[in-house]
């Protein structure tokens, strides 16, 4: 067994300065390290628990009208606290959608962002060809199992996709993640926070050595009316996703004022459908339109030998998760 210190960390600057030793990492809830740790896939050498830092678990009202969630904050806590319900509820939809009950009574928002892929290939340390664990390896997943891998922006280097639900409805919502660091504190916005694999699959995230994430922040809510997550899986609890469709629409009568649409399931990191977007803002929303955004969406996927029915499936996904925001349970008009 391994030899691994503990600190507790009492505070933010604390936190960070602990985490400028070498193998240090930072601990919430656990629920992802603590595998990857049981699994040999990490093996830190100092864990910094930051649960003891106050201020970091708690959901507030911003100026502008939005809301910042603490990092700390429990999945369980943010899908059921009341502003997040009434005013962010593809977000609550998203978090209640994620893992069983129980881990989400211990995940915390910030470990939710650091989510390592569920790839077994990544997982497996029998599996020696994985660039994610060991750059340069190879990916065993190319021509290997890769039913659940990636379809957009994956590179030759790895096809893994991120697990995360609540990541999806971030990127659909415009969120900004907030950090502090040892050069001091900087927001990210959602759209940069993950990264794509290009020839560094090793790296998930643009986070900076020693940097910690405090909170998360959503922009005025402008979609609370009309919103959905829809979770494609092979079973209805307690799997992740071969898709999931995060739509946000801004209505105006018939006519989509300002769609927002992210998938999951189908890459690197939360995948907004920029283009689907674009087709349906201040479109009606009819079949036509939205079967075409829906196409257009998917129009650069590369699937492999194993996930082709993911584009077919994902663009139906997209149909029936917009129409389910617009409140049209069956066909659009």
């Amino acid at each position: 067994m391994d030899a691994i210190s503990y600190e507790r960390a009492a505070d933010i600057a604390g936190a960070v300065r602990a985490a400028q030793q070498p193998g240090a990492v930072f601990i919430g809830g656990g629920t992802n390290l603590l595998d990857l740790m049981k699994g040999g896939v990490e093996r830190p050498v100092r864990l910094i628990d930051i649960t003891h830092i106050g201020g970091l678990d708690g959901i507030t009202t911003l100026p502008d009208g939005g809301i910042r969630i603490g990092a700390l904050v429990r999945n369980s806590d943010a899908a059921n606290h009341a502003l997040v319900r009434e005013q962010y509820p593809l977000l609550s939809q998203a978090f209640l959608s994620g893992a069983s009950s129980q881990l989400r009574n211990m995940a915390t928002v910030g470990g939710n962002l650091l989510q390592r892929t569920r790839c077994g290939y990544f997982y497996d340390t029998a599996f020696s060809q994985c660039n994610k664990r060991a750059l340069g390896s190879g990916c065993a997943a190319l021509e290997g199992h890769n039913r659940m891998h990636a379809i957009l922006g994956a590179s030759t280097q790895c096809v893994a996709v991120n697990p995360s639900d609540m990541s999806v409805a971030l990127a659909a919502l415009d969120a900004v993640v907030r950090v502090s660091g040892p050069a001091g504190e900087r927001s990210i916005p959602f759209a940069e926070f993950h990264r794509l694999p290009g020839d560094r699959p090793d790296v998930d995230t643009t986070l900076r050595p020693g940097e910690l994430i405090t909170a998360v922040d959503l922009p005025t809510p402008i979609f609370s009316a009309h919103s959905h997550y829809l979770k494609v899986r092979d079973r209805a609890s307690y799997a992740f996703a071969l898709v999931s469709v995060a739509a946000a629409l801004q209505m105006d009568g018939e006519r989509v004022h300002t769609a927002r649409i992210a998938l999951g399931g189908v890459a690197h990191k939360p995948w907004r459908a920029s283009a689907a977007e674009q087709m349906l803002n201040g479109q009606p929303l009819t079949q036509a339109t939205l079967n075409h955004a829906a196409a257009a969406a998917l129009r650069d996927a590369r699937p492999l030998a194993g996930n082709r029915f993911k584009v077919q499936l994902a663009q139906r996904a997209i149909v029936r998760a917009v129409n389910q925001a617009a409140g049209r349970a069956g066909g659009v008009a």
